[in-house]
């Protein structure tokens, strides 16, 4: 047995229930296995890799608008910090589990270790939706949710962000009760912040912006660009509206949206005012992407497959 397999035989050993987590290690072992085999004395800092520093799980009260008590599960999986204070998203959504969290975790260190930046991984949130809910709702959730993270965080030990179902709005909650519960305004705790009380400058576009203009690159090493050519964008949060924007700027036409009950698919375009629409929509109606069918006759709406690994927006005909 290679010393990959058999550090991830241990991993599946230890926590069997963890298929998202074990998918991630597996990628990972592979690739390193030429590394491991010329390298042994490197396998027991592996083995240390591989788990977890700090896994806290902690249960998140809050008080629906009809007065009744809800609860939901938070979590925060600090990885690794070896090299600086652990960074990574809160993720708001159903599926949130310890293996999603796990997997997003660990991927996360090496991700923040190629920045070149001093900055460790991981990762967390709770399995609750804000989908449906009211800002009330929401507020009175993220103010639960940060009255047992708080002690877990800072700007020197551990810096979350947003990430799905984790916004602006829900960053501003989350922040506003921290700084009560710490007496203190450290600015640099969570990321995603407003402008206004501490966060930076093109933030929100930052993501979007960097994904196209990655693409951009890969495009050029085969002599093409995005000027005149059609995109299928997936998503319709944060990431896909300003990704939207910079493909409008390239001279790009972006010709697909989507969220989690399906995709639209435009073939005359996205423009600007039909982004601006999308914004509304997403960031202030909370609405579902089929709304913009609705309301603009050029388009189409397919709902999600069942089979959610399945999606049909890929099939779009499109140049990039």
């Amino acid at each position: 047995m290679s010393p990959s397999d058999a550090i991830y035989a241990k991993v599946v050993a230890r926590d069997p229930d963890q298929p998202e987590f074990h998918q991630a290690v597996k990628e990972v072992l592979e690739s390193l296995e030429p590394v491991l085999e010329a390298n042994p004395q490197y396998i027991s800092i592996v083995e240390r890799v591989v788990e977890p520093e700090r896994l806290i799980h902690f249960r998140v009260p809050w008080v629906d608008d009809d007065g009744n008590t809800q609860v939901n599960r938070g979590f925060r999986i600090q990885f690794n910090g070896a090299i600086g204070p652990y960074k990574g998203g809160l993720r708001f959504h159903p599926s949130v589990n310890t293996s999603i969290l796990k997997f997003l975790a660990f991927e996360q260190i090496f991700k923040n270790s190629l920045t070149g930046l001093p900055m460790g991984g991981g990762k967390g949130g709770a399995d609750f939706d804000p989908k449906g809910k009211s800002d009330g709702e929401v507020m009175r959730f993220c103010q639960s949710f940060m009255m047992e993270l708080w002690r877990h965080i800072g700007h020197d030990c551990d810096v979350p962000a947003g990430d799905i179902g984790v916004g602006g709005r829900e960053i501003g909650y989350m922040f506003g009760m921290y700084k009560r519960l710490q007496n203190e305004f450290q600015a640099g705790v969570l990321t995603g912040k407003g402008r206004s009380y501490g966060g930076s400058l093109i933030r929100p576009e930052a993501t979007g912006y960097g994904l196209v203009y990655f693409a951009r690159e890969m495009l050029a090493t085969k002599g093409k660009s995005f000027k005149g050519a059609t995109v299928s964008i997936s998503g319709s949060g944060n990431v896909a509206q300003f990704a939207c924007e910079k493909v409008l700027d390239l001279g790009g036409k972006p010709v697909t949206f989507s969220d989690s009950s399906g995709f639209i698919h435009d073939p005359e375009g996205i423009d600007r005012a039909k982004l601006a629409f999308v914004m509304d929509l997403k960031n202030n109606r909370r609405g579902r992407i089929s709304e913009y069918a609705k309301e603009y006759p050029s388009a189409t709406f397919t709902p999600s497959a069942p089979e959610p690994s399945v999606n049909g927006l890929w099939n779009v005909d499109v140049d990039v």
